[in-house]
């Protein structure tokens, strides 16, 4: 067995996540090759890791909404053509829906994926003529690495997982960088996972008072409309829309972080930077940030975590992240950087 097709399309934290399972395959297996089929917009992940030598990439997202445009259906064909293009030894779908599974019956070479019992949507099993049962309460880095031990016939390694993530692939932005900064990850893609505005207002308050610069990352118009709010002084700044590979140089250079459960928290854990982020409506048990010098702060009302895009109780700010109090998250910034800070004693933590 040499030559290996990944599929795995979507969405960042998720594609973070499969960086370790591609690190055990490249260690135990070093003579396999990957190929990665992937969302356009997140190609640059694929070439972060050194298993990856081809990339092949989908934009269903825009595919959907212009489906019968010639367009679309030219880019289709093409990459089927191009999945039908290569003989490989093992197909393994890391996504396990209904899209990522309707793809790999495309390519040629053997298919692999999770079992009926295990899979994300159950419709996906029937693609696969290799099926591999793996918890659906492990955490979902260690669901892919076993399933990658599984398919390709290695012992689950108990190491702590390695994204080996290839730090010259990132890219100088054209802007000037403060010598040192925090960077606080404002957005997220659910509206249950948005920690509330006057909150932030309040922790970047405290980090101005304690000397610190921050950096405000934003990825759409509402995002960056809200980071501009925000930007009540000119050590708050908002930074242009950067490519990943551009945010990776960011992030990795920062002194710490804070993050709601988006896809940077992942990449900001994985690249080893200190972080704290903010769980609500979703289980930092089975996909919360992984890394070393990282604080999850959970809410504890009784309704989390809910794993609801929409709150039942409230139309406003969410309830239970509204209950994580600034000066919690600011204490455990200040314990992640350094006992203390320009004489600011860490504050408690209690919410």
């Amino acid at each position: 067995m040499k030559r290996v097709l990944l599929i795995k399309l979507t969405s960042l934290g998720d594609l973070i996540h499969a960086l370790p399972a591609l690190s055990d395959a490249n260690r135990e297996r070093p003579e396999l090759e990957f190929d990665w089929v992937i969302d356009e917009s997140f190609r640059e992940i694929a070439g972060w890791h050194p298993a990856v030598k081809g990339v092949l990439t989908t934009n269903h997202r825009r595919w959907r909404e212009a489906l019968a445009h010639p367009s679309t259906r030219g880019s289709i064909a093409e990459l089927i053509a191009r999945l039908k293009a290569t003989r490989y030894d093992l197909v393994i779908d890391g996504q396990g829906n209904f899209k990522s599974a309707l793809l790999s019956l495309f390519a040629r070479g053997p298919r692999a994926g999770f079992d009926r019992h295990s899979v994300r949507e159950w419709i996906a099993h029937l693609a696969y003529q290799r099926r591999y049962a793996v918890t659906k309460k492990a955490h979902a880095i260690e669901r892919l690495r076993r399933l990658f031990a599984a398919a390709l016939d290695y012992p689950v390694p108990g190491s702590p997982p390695d994204f080996r993530i290839r730090r010259e692939s990132f890219v100088r932005p054209q802007v000037d960088l403060p010598r040192e900064y925090l960077v606080f990850v404002h957005n997220a893609s659910w509206k249950t996972k948005l920690w509330p505005e006057a909150h932030w207002a309040e922790l970047l308050e405290k980090s101005l008072d304690a000397g610190f610069e921050v950096l405000l990352p934003w990825g759409s118009a509402d995002e960056e409309a809200r980071a501009r709010r925000l930007a009540v002084s000119s050590r708050i700044r908002v930074l242009p829309k950067f490519t990943l590979s551009e945010l990776g140089y960011v992030l990795e250079r920062a002194k710490a972080c804070v993050c709601m459960d988006t896809g940077l928290s992942h990449l900001v854990a994985a690249l080893g930077v200190p972080s704290v982020t903010l769980y609500g409506a979703t289980d930092s048990g089975l996909i919360g940030a992984s890394g070393s010098s990282q604080v999850h702060l959970k809410s504890e009302r009784f309704c989390s975590p809910c794993q609801s895009k929409t709150c039942r109780y409230s139309s406003g700010d969410n309830p239970c992240l509204e209950q994580i109090a600034p000066d919690r998250v600011f204490g455990e910034l200040l314990r992640l950087i350094a006992p203390r800070v320009r004489g600011i004693e860490p504050a408690a933590t209690g919410g």
